[in-house]
């Protein structure tokens, strides 16, 4: 694999120099080397400007920029810049353009106002991609490829004619031959069953539900086209270019059609863009979340940020700024979390265009305002930490997370549209947040033999050899929990008959015969004290102990969490929507049984992490809250806090890293 080059902790963000006036550059890096800027990713958005017409190449503004960024010492992760195809790509070809499944044409005036699956959209990349790479390839400013940007984003799915036909090329490799994708996709139902390829078309707008199996492909098949293009850019990059190549996953941001676990291997290191919830005051929870599942997709190993803001963004219906001192905690919540790089959108706020109001290091305002001299402050930390770079982040549980299981499970036409698969995602991890213990978000695929306890949240779609998997590792003495809608199909979408939850009934040792969703607003209590909500089920422990029964409801008397011995483990069932308080407990007991312990004892709403390269540790606690808090620690501190007859203060607001003395 390619490594990443240089040392330290990349710092800086999008530099889009072309939007300003020649004589702005050699400030811009003036101002980076003041804040400590070491990386900016060039040229993302800038095909109209190198190609201005087709196959005439303008590089003279961007050789300017590498060089002057290369004399002040700034490094560049240089984009292919295919992002977005330039207005006389459509005119030449409105072929390109990506149609909704209406049949509406989305046009230029955007970006990403192209077809993934156009054969001509991909030619013609490819020769910006050649061009680029062949003029920049032995720059001394270059470390890092950018393959596109945030691929997917605008554009993932697509219900042209173009797409109609790479939709069934991917069906025929799929499934080889017409008898077994009607079976795969049920169309002896409602007299669907085809007799030639040419009858399939994208589940475009249909008078009423679209067979569920033919969506699910089409979301795989969407995900792969985005991928393709991913590939295909980096296969020529590969023969042209000796640097790493990444792209920008969009991770934790709630786009959800594009399989990252799938992605992992086209990258020779995994980025992400996040950004924060405005509406969210616990926002930083999610950020949390998002980090750890990147890490996941890497597999364990570093990653980086590619994105995020140092204040408000553009594109919320509120765009809430970052009060004081939020930049850095935001920022080095990532780095514990596993980032070996943080970066920003963007170096400059725009002047114009539609993202001019999304903050930047550098704000309308200049240099001497409070973003800026927080941008600073997290320069000179990022230096600090430089040794940290490399290191892993400690976990010993797992939760288990299949972008195919989300969209499984959000399809239409099921039992309640208040089933959706971050809702558990999200209060499972909660608990664990709030209790300081860390997790990996890993494929059911991973191997789980590390852990000690594994989470599933609503695994509705699920795979026999992942099944297996789980049950191997209970048996060798793991916990496991699993929430209700898991196991209920296989990856075709077809219902696992002989009662719920289908592939985890043995395991769990329960038999569902009905599920009886809740109405709106309508909860049950347990005898345990528990409150629920959204859902219940008519459950049976069928070897399982009985923990907690229903007192009301539509159910009572009837189980609603088990826990099953199974070898030296145990497998627990949770077949109810608990509320938070209830939430807590659980994981608590799941924690407990596991032998799980929190990285350090702390307080509510500081977040406690370590990482670990061999022998050596760190300890990352991050105040969350309006108070100082103290912690006992043991190690040279690295940043921020007052030591005191062993303790560590933290102020509020504040983050503190302690190179632990593991002595």
């Amino acid at each position: 694999m390619r490594r990443w080059q240089g040392d330290g902790i990349y710092f800086g963000g999008d530099y889009n120099p072309e939007q300003w006036p020649e004589q702005t550059w050699p400030e811009d890096v003036e101002l980076m080397r003041r804040a400590g800027v070491n990386l900016v990713s060039v040229g993302i958005f800038s095909w109209a400007l190198l190609e201005p017409a087709p196959g005439r190449f303008e590089f003279g503004w961007l050789d300017r920029v590498l060089d002057l960024l290369h004399d002040g010492g700034i490094q560049v992760d240089l984009a292919t810049a295919t992002a977005s195809p330039p207005p006389w790509l459509a005119r030449a070809h409105p072929e390109i353009l990506p149609r909704r499944a209406d049949g509406t044409i989305l046009w230029p005036g955007g970006r990403q106002a192209y077809c993934p699956s156009s054969p001509v959209f991909r030619e013609r990349s490819l020769e910006l991609v050649r061009a680029v790479a062949d003029r920049y390839a032995e720059h001394p400013a270059v470390v890092m490829w950018h393959v596109s940007n945030e691929l997917g984003c605008h554009n993932v799915h697509c219900y042209c004619d173009v797409t109609a036909e790479a939709f069934r090329g991917w069906l025929r490799e799929r499934y080889g031959d017409l008898g077994r994708l009607n079976d795969a996709w049920g169309t002896a139902f409602w007299s669907q069953r085809y007799g030639d390829w040419a009858e399939i078309n994208p589940p475009r707008t249909a008078p009423t539900f679209a067979n569920p199996t033919q969506q699910l492909d089409f979301l795989r098949f969407s995900s792969d086209e985005q991928r393709a293009q991913l590939r295909a850019e980096r296969a020529l990059l590969t023969t042209l270019v000796r640097q790493p190549v990444t792209t920008n996953f969009m991770i934790g941001t709630g786009i959800k059609h594009m399989d990252y676990h799938s992605w992992a291997d086209d990258v020779d290191l995994v980025a992400n863009d996040h950004y924060l919830t405005a509406a969210d005051r616990q926002a930083h929870l999610g950020l949390a979340l998002a980090a750890d599942h990147t890490r996941g997709v890497a597999g364990g190993d570093p990653w980086l940020l590619m994105e995020h803001s140092t204040s408000a963004v553009n594109w919320q219906p509120r765009n809430v700024a970052k009060l004081p001192g939020q930049l850095r905690r935001n920022s080095l919540a990532h780095v514990a979390r596993g980032a070996d790089g943080v970066l920003f959108f963007q170096w400059r706020a725009s002047r114009a265009g539609a993202e001019k109001f999304h903050s930047a290091l550098v704000p309308h305002a200049g240099p001497e305002t409070k973003v800026f001299r927080e941008v600073c402050q997290l320069g000179a930390d990022l230096k600090a930490l430089a040794e940290v770079r490399g290191s892993r982040v400690d976990a010993d549980v797992a939760i288990l997370f299949d972008w195919e299981a989300w969209w499984g499970v959000e399809l239409d036409s099921h039992p309640s549209v208040d089933v959706t698969y971050a809702d558990r995602l999200n209060a499972l991890y909660g608990a664990l947040w709030r209790a300081g213990v860390t997790a990996d978000i890993v494929h059911p695929s991973a191997d789980l033999s590390a852990y000690r306890l594994v989470l599933v949240p609503t695994l509705y779609l699920v795979r026999d050899a992942d099944t297996d998997a789980l049950r191997r590792f209970v048996e060798a003495g793991g916990t496991a929990a699993i929430t209700y809608f898991s196991g209920i199909v296989d990856e075709n979408d077809h219902i696992r008959l002989g009662g719920y939850p289908g592939a985890f009934r043995d395991l769990l040792g329960v038999r569902t015969e009905e599920f009886f969703p809740l109405r709106e607003g309508e909860q049950v209590r347990l005898d345990d004290g528990s409150t629920a909500d959204v859902w219940t089920e008519w459950l049976h422990a069928d070897g399982a102990e009985v923990l907690a029964s229903y007192t009301d409801g539509p159910l009572p008397g009837v189980p609603a969490l088990t826990r099953h011995r199974v070898g030296d483990g145990a497998a627990w069932y949770v077949g109810t929507r608990l509320d938070e308080p209830a939430t807590d407990r659980l994981v608590a007991r799941l924690l407990d049984e596991a032998g799980v312990r929190a990285a350090a004892p702390a307080p509510t709403g500081v977040e406690v992490v370590r990482r670990r390269d061999g022998e050596r540790t760190w300890l990352f606690v991050i105040n969350h809250t309006g108070a100082e808090i103290r912690l006992p620690v043991a190690g040279v501190e690295l940043l921020t806090g007052t030591r005191c007859a062993g303790e560590l203060a933290v102020p509020a607001g504040e983050v503190a890293v302690i190179r632990e003395d593991r002595s």
